[in-house]
């Protein structure tokens, strides 16, 4: 029987990513988990409503099982059985984020016996989880490289408050999870701008438009505008910057009470600091590839080779083929490198507090050295 693994969720920025991330690693490992002092890091601890359906998406999946799985609670303790393919929905309810349940499901299902169909119902935009456009055109166009084969999209949006919205992912499994190394960016080929808006006056996304022009210098042709169809009212200022080897995006959401001009401005920012710091890989993405890539590492450690703790058919135990697949930058790498590394902007808080959860619970390896200017760092996975 594996050892049960306690993990503190107020260390750190104490935040629910804690919890996200201790699941999926109890799922792609096998090992039980208890995760305790849930959020203390934030004004209202405990689960919300999109933590506690990450909670009883880890136990469908893996028809494991669970207990604390309440709302409010502060103490969840979880043991996973082999995860299994399928096709599953699952609920969030309001505008808790849809995208943050996928991520809790994703990395085990990638490595699952044979394909899978999620359709979550939730918040798709919400200003505190990665938006569904950065999943789609930043996140898994980078983990289609490392073996599996991920589509998603946007069935209707739901933003916050009001929530509503759906999306689907189709899900072709890998035997094992090839690493990658992203330290250059190569050359911008393209920089867009686009701004959702739902049921709120036109003039708020012209205004948006303006100001990420007149400030970025870019094409207003490569600028438009989409008034969508939600539950309730929405505004999100999408940013997205294309270069030979990554794709970035920076988002600001619309808020009551916050100008037009300002909310592009913050999306502006996010995206020019970006261009500036000469890195392939912004803060936010720096902190999404940490568990794939860890996941990558562990894979391929001695140990793990030596007493698999799942079903190999489940968890992709069987090892990696030795095919060759297109890298990053266009090199040629083996599918069974193990871990990788990337360049970034300094780590966040949050990103520092998700290395020192996958060093506990995978063991493995993973350094950060900042630049001499400090203004970017590398992080290798190994």
């Amino acid at each position: 029987m594996s050892t049960m693994i306690y993990i503190d969720g107020s260390r750190g920025e104490g935040g629910g990513q804690i919890v996200r991330s201790a699941l999926a690693l109890a799922l792609v490992t096998g090992r039980p988990v208890t995760i305790d002092n849930i959020r203390s890091g934030r004004q209202k601890p405990g689960l919300l409503p999109q933590h506690l359906a990450a909670v009883n998406a880890a136990v469908e999946i893996s028809g494991g099982t669970a207990r604390g799985a309440a709302l409010g609670s502060r103490c969840v303790w979880f043991k996973p059985h082999a995860p299994r393919s399928g096709e599953y929905h699952f609920r969030v309810g309001s505008a808790g984020s849809a995208t943050l349940v996928v991520q809790t499901v994703l990395p085990a299902l990638m490595l699952a016996g044979g394909p899978s169909t999620l359709i979550v119902e939730g918040g798709t935009h919400n200003p505190w989880a990665p938006p569904f456009d950065f999943l789609a055109r930043a996140f898994v166009p980078l983990i289609n490289r490392m073996g599996p084969r991920i589509t998603i999209q946007l069935d209707r949006h739901g933003f916050f408050p009001a929530g509503g919205g759906s999306l689907r992912v189709q899900i072709e499994p890998a035997e094992a999870l090839a690493g990658f190394d992203l330290c250059e960016r190569g050359q911008i080929v393209d920089c867009r701008a686009r701004v959702l808006l739902s049921n709120l006056p036109a003039h708020i996304a012209r205004r948006e438009i303006d100001t990420i022009v007149e400030k970025t210098g870019w094409n207003r042709g490569a600028c438009s505008i989409d008034e969508v169809s939600a539950t309730g009212p929405g505004n999100v200022v999408i940013l997205e910057v294309a270069s030979a080897d990554v794709n970035e995006v920076f988002t600001a959401f619309g808020q009551k009470g916050v100008k037009a001009e300002r909310v592009a401005t913050d999306a502006v920012n996010q995206a020019l600091e970006y261009i500036d710091s000469g890195a392939p890989v912004g803060p936010y993405l720096a902190d999404q590839l940490l568990l794939p890539l860890g996941i990558s590492a562990w894979q391929a450690s001695s140990v793990h080779a030596a007493t698999p703790v799942a079903d190999a058919s489940s968890v992709g135990a069987r090892g990696a083929s030795d095919a060759a697949l297109p890298s990053p930058g266009g090199r040629e790498e083996k599918r069974n490198q193990p871990g990788g590394s990337f360049r970034t902007l300094p780590l966040s808080d949050h990103s520092r507090t998700h290395i020192e959860l996958l060093r506990e619970f995978l063991g493995i390896s993973i350094e950060v050295e900042s630049s001499a200017n400090d203004r970017n760092c590398t992080v290798r996975i190994k």
